[in-house]
């Protein structure tokens, strides 16, 4: 069953794939009107999610931010349905990756890198950074970790999306072992977290003000960048207009193991709420990201 459903939605969506992005959008448009108008998807985790993080802001500033998310949350499926078929020249187009040097020295000697990033613009995008890699810096192995989806066959068709660009697909449950054999058997990589995620409640050990809120912070990126000794980087996202997106690097640290505790986190943190305030549209707002307290998190603990 799972291969006949692999291949009908896979078949569906490559057809869509096929359609040049002007069609894509006209289609965005009328998915927009189902999800948002109709099917309210999510919509009272949205409404929460921005009058607790922009308290400030009238309820007219509320709702076009609400409209304009929901109008790239489309935008963003059908961005992401395009990957099966777009070539290499228009993604670079549509995808411009700045300060990529950055990386490039980082790694010149031999080393690694981790780069932090969130779910803004288009993330599936993101993976297409490794068309500027090429020369010296063609074997580097660029990773990207993800949580396995509960349907085998659409978390196929995902993993293959986000290998469009040849990334190596990490899962989440399989993080430390991954990047710890990857570095002693000494491939140099380049591998991506989406850290902007509510920790699962044994792995909550920060938590700090994110968009006006007390918030637990993912803190593995840290512990593994302590661990394995590569550098750290953020990859901060702009979207130019529809279908176009700049992304730029910016240096963390090439020695974590000499930053005070939780002040890679912090700064990822900082940067990452930084991209959000420029634009609160292009984030992912349906997501539950304030659901834990501190006393249901410390409660949990004692246990």
């Amino acid at each position: 069953m799972n291969k006949v459903l692999y291949y009908i939605i896979y078949g569906w969506m490559y057809l869509h794939a096929l359609l040049p992005f002007s069609v894509l959008y006209i289609l965005s448009d009328l998915l927009y009107v189902l999800v948002y108008k109709i099917g309210r998807y999510r919509l009272r985790v949205v409404k929460e999610n921005l009058r607790n993080s922009f308290p400030k802001k009238t309820d007219k500033e509320l709702l076009t931010i609400e409209k304009e998310f929901y109008h790239h949350f489309c935008d963003y499926f059908v961005e992401t349905i395009k990957l099966l078929h777009i070539s290499d020249e228009e993604m670079q187009k549509r995808m411009q990756f700045e300060n990529i040097d950055i990386v490039k020295d980082l790694m010149k000697d031999g080393n690694s890198a981790l780069m932090f990033l969130g779910h803004y613009g288009n993330w599936e995008w993101v993976p297409s950074i490794s068309l500027n890699f090429n020369g010296k810096y063609s074997g580097v192995i660029l990773g990207q970790i993800y949580k396995p989806l509960r349907n085998k066959a659409v978390d196929d068709i995902f993993l293959k999306i986000r290998s469009r660009f040849g990334s190596l697909g990490i899962p989440k449950q399989n993080t430390l072992r991954s990047i710890v054999n990857l570095r002693r058997s000494k491939t140099q990589v380049l591998i991506g977290f989406m850290a902007d995620q509510t920790p699962s409640v044994q792995n909550i050990h920060y938590w700090t003000e994110f968009l006006n809120q007390d918030t637990p912070v993912f803190t593995g990126v840290e512990r593994i960048a302590k661990q394995t000794g590569f550098a750290v980087t953020y990859l901060d996202i702009e979207k130019l207009k529809r279908g176009y997106y700049r992304a730029t690097v910016r240096y963390i640290t090439d020695k974590p193991a000499d930053e005070p505790e939780f002040t890679i986190t912090e700064t990822y943190i900082r940067a990452m709420e930084k991209t959000i305030l420029r634009n609160p549209a292009y984030w992912l707002w349906t997501h539950k990201r304030w659901k834990r307290t501190r006393e249901e998190v410390e409660q949990a603990h004692r246990k």
